[in-house]
């Protein structure tokens, strides 16, 4: 190689070099890091704000409520010995109807209301097992009002659901509904049997929608 093209060629390099080469490759790099951050991101915020609570199993493990994104939801605030504690036989004939089809029920001893929640998680499963025969997810005990009122109800009970409301949790036993989506939908009371006309109308109504 003659000294001419060497130089030629050397000074294509700087030339290069002084109008953003590194520049390039500096930015091909920085998208490299950045993506995986941005998928992340993304990947956060596609779950539904009612689902985006982690809750403890009434046997102590974490469980995200992620997990029952695309089915029908219904979350009930329960006790073993309330006038409405046999709203269990109820809760449990609708998951085992509608089970199949997506629907879930999920619940959450408390004992705010009369004290009518005392055991311990153990006691509580025992209980539901041997009693009402339950096999719906059981989750630990929480409060679901108050200063110590749970970020999952602090959430739902934020929100104008019908029939009954935006309100404070007033006794065991109420319960509300998620569409498939994670969208809360509707929010029945205490008194309201599960097995009632208007709540099955909400569940198969949500399991039929696409």
């Amino acid at each position: 190689m003659s000294k001419r093209s060497f130089s030629i060629g050397l000074l294509t390099l700087l030339s290069m070099a002084l109008n953003g080469w590194p520049a390039v490759a500096q930015e091909t790099e920085s998208k490299k890091i950045k993506e995986p951050v941005q998928e992340t991101q993304q990947e956060k915020s596609d779950v539904p704000a009612a689902l985006d609570f982690t809750v403890k199993s009434i046997d102590g493990e974490d469980v995200k409520l992620s997990d029952y994104d695309g089915k029908v939801v219904m979350i009930v605030n329960v006790a073993s010995y309330c006038g409405r504690t046999k709203q269990y036989a109820d809760l449990q004939a609708l998951f085992e109807k509608y089970g199949d089809q997506g629907f879930v029920v999920l619940g959450f001893p408390c004992n705010q209301f009369g004290e009518q929640e005392p055991g311990t998680e153990a006691e509580i499963k025992t209980f539901c097992s041997s009693k009402y025969n339950v096999s719906f997810p059981m989750f630990s005990k929480i409060d679901v009002k108050g200063d110590g009122q749970c970020e999952l109800y602090k959430h739902l009970t934020g929100l104008n659901l019908q029939p009954k409301g935006k309100s404070d949790v007033e006794w065991n036993f109420e319960k509300i509904i998620l569409s498939k989506s994670g969208e809360p939908i509707a929010r029945f009371a205490s008194g309201t049997s599960p097995s009632s006309d208007e709540v099955v109308k909400v569940i198969e109504t949500a399991l039929g929608a696409k």
